[in-house]
């Protein structure tokens, strides 16, 4: 499959640039990300000026017709945001379409706290950028989509009235605490979890959010409630007995984590997050020419048996799935063995089995459906296909 975002690209001078730089190492030219585009780009000043936070740029070697470009307002603050705002979207818009989406931000006042920030929106722009690649909508609630919009609270909590990272009514919140490594992992470490990062927690919430925008009361929500399980069993309780009893038992056999045995909420979040985990891996894969020969080391590749369908007219895009998660395998086993010659843990400390592969698929249906069926603002999704007879 062909990359959906460039998270690696060339400056004008020939040198590499990368997702996060907004300034080639080699010539100093600036960067900046369009997030239309899906790529990092190199830019040439417009008005001569650029030093100025406002000043205007265009795609380097493009003409007059060229779109114009200004930084995002977060560029020179704490989150050093590198991408771009069009011109044509006024002189009002300051924020780029992922800073735009904050709703509470750290207290700059407390020193602390700018590092912290910074960490957060590293995680949160991967993810904003894999979610409007992907054809999702990406509206902030405050300004764009106050009724079905999205937004962030970053909130730093402390005793006696701690944060705790959830989804409500289209407010993220995420305690932004955890972007201190050592308070993260100590957390982790408590929780018996094998992986705990600022990228799994937004990408974890973004998942109870489009459930709640795009799935809950959709032709897809009966299909759902048949594969992952009805969410109206009350969800305090199955936390706490999660939290007191432990998984459920085989939860191996049908989920992508322990934790997403707790309540078919959680199994629909933690299954949307390794989805995109899984994209945007491959996809970074694929813009930096990585083969897929270390397919060979797969011994019992998954096949059309784990499949959420029930008709012929997918078969293409069904096998482009199994190429993915087969990819996806392989490439993971390598991985995993770079990360240990490095004394670290596994890259990926997940085992997928076929339950919680077919739940994948089910989560890649909905997406494709959404993205290619609905124009911007639209909710309305391509009826789901049937669960294939066993």
């Amino acid at each position: 499959m062909a990359a959906l975002i460039q998270r690696a690209s060339h400056c004008q001078c020939g040198y590499p640039i990368f997702f996060r730089n907004h300034l080639c190492l080699h010539c100093g030219r600036a960067l900046g990300y369009e997030p239309d585009l899906a790529m990092i780009m190199s830019l040439d000043p417009i008005d001569g000026d650029d030093r100025s936070d406002t000043a205007a740029w265009r795609r380097a070697g493009m003409d007059a017709d060229g779109g114009v470009y200004r930084r995002c307002a977060n560029f020179s603050l704490a989150p050093q945001c590198n991408w771009l705002v069009l011109q044509s979207d006024g002189d009002d818009q300051k924020l780029c379409r992922c800073c735009r989406l904050n709703r509470t931000v750290p207290d700059q006042g407390v020193a602390a706290n700018a590092t912290l920030w910074h960490k957060v929106e590293l995680a949160k722009r991967r993810l904003v950028s894999s979610l409007i690649a992907l054809g999702l909508p990406v509206a902030s609630r405050i300004g764009e989509d106050t009724l079905q919009g999205l937004a962030f609270d970053l909130l730093v909590g402390a005793d006696p009235a701690p944060v705790t990272t959830g989804h409500h009514e289209g407010i993220i919140t995420l305690n932004v605490n955890e972007a201190d490594d050592v308070a993260r992992e100590t957390i982790r470490n408590a929780m018996h979890e094998p992986y705990r990062t600022l990228l799994g927690h937004v990408r974890h919430e973004s998942g109870h959010y489009y459930w709640s925008r795009l799935l809950d009361g959709s032709p897809w929500h009966g299909p759902f409630r048949t594969l992952f399980g009805d969410e109206r069993q009350d969800y305090a309780s199955a936390l706490q007995r999660h939290y007191s009893a432990g998984p459920a038992p085989a939860w191996e056999n049908t989920c992508v984590s322990a934790y997403a045995s707790a309540h078919p909420w959680e199994d629909w979040a933690e299954t949307w997050a390794h989805y995109l985990h899984m994209v945007d891996a491959l996809d970074t894969a694929t813009g930096f020419g990585i083969s897929d020969t270390h397919l060979s080391l797969l011994q019992d590749p998954f096949d059309r048996d784990v499949l959420y369908r029930a008709d012929e007219d997918q078969e293409d895009t069904d096998q482009e799935f199994l190429a993915f998660v087969n990819t996806w395998t392989g490439l993971t086993s390598v991985l995993n063995e770079f990360s240990l010659g490095m004394g670290l843990p596994d890259f990926y400390p997940f085992v997928l089995s076929t339950g919680a592969v077919t739940k994948l698929h089910f989560v890649h249906r909905f997406i494709e459906a959404f993205a290619h069926t609905s124009p911007p603002g639209s909710s309305d999704l391509n009826d789901p296909p049937m669960m294939a007879s066993a």
